[in-house]
């Protein structure tokens, strides 16, 4: 029989402590606006000190789960898409940083995903929906000689063909996913010089979507990540 010859760690008091307050939390009994027990109680319930009450409530507080206001007991907080994803970046900075594999499959995801949302916008579209996409279309073509300003409406423009499908998570991720890439990897989402080619992919997944037709429109936003992706390789290779 082999033994596991790692060395067994002991646990921070504020580490358990949070981990029992998450079970609480994961069990569904609390809605948002909810109070938990004060410190004293949980003091008291679990036998430690303040210092591990308070860091377990600074921990679970910055993960955006409890709201933490002095002289008023921690609550149970809002569900908010836009604090997972800000989370997620932090971890995928480093990640990005450090492994070209993973961002190999970041874009292979990427490519997955923003389909999906461009077939759906294809078949949900309003007229309000292309007159967002029209203007963004616009504000892009006049930014082209600003590669910053150039970029920031590339996104938009994704963002605004995944929010049409009226799904925040998918929202959420498409707009996560191209400001991980644009802020650390500027070459996967945008190459200086092809500005006008860009454009003309955007028109060709517009036109697309205004024809309502989602096969085309998910077969445009493929060519327009793929084209993108194979810069990107030639580009880090070079």
């Amino acid at each position: 029989m082999s033994l596991d010859a790692d060395p067994i760690r002991r646990r921070k008091l504020s580490d358990e402590v949070r981990e029992r307050l998450l079970a609480q939390i994961n069990e569904g009994d609390l809605r948002p606006g909810d109070p938990l027990p004060s410190e004293r109680e949980l003091m008291a319930l679990y036998g430690v000190g303040r210092p591990a009450i308070r860091e377990a409530m600074q921990q679970l507080a910055s993960l955006g789960l409890i709201i933490v206001r002095h002289g008023d007991r921690p609550r149970l907080a809002a569900p908010r898409l836009d604090l997972l994803a800000e989370q997620l970046a932090l971890t995928m900075r480093h990640v990005l940083t450090h492994d070209d594999n993973i961002l190999r499959q970041l874009r292979e995801a990427r490519i997955v995903v923003e389909t999906g949302t461009a077939r759906l916008a294809a078949e949900l579209r309003t007229d309000t929906h292309l007159e967002e996409l029209r203007d963004i279309l616009a504000r892009q073509l006049l930014a082209r000689a600003d590669p910053q300003e150039f970029m920031r409406r590339d996104g938009e423009f994704h963002a605004a063909v995944a929010g049409i499908s009226g799904n925040v998570v998918l929202s959420a991720v498409v707009r996560a996913v191209f400001d991980w890439m644009a802020r650390f990897h500027q070459g996967a989402v945008h190459s200086s010089g092809l500005e006008q080619l860009t454009l003309e992919e955007h028109e060709a997944i517009f036109a697309a979507i205004a024809a309502r037709d989602p096969e085309r429109a998910a077969q445009a936003m493929k060519d327009h990540l793929t084209r993108a992706n194979a810069l990107y390789r030639q580009d880090a290779s070079g």
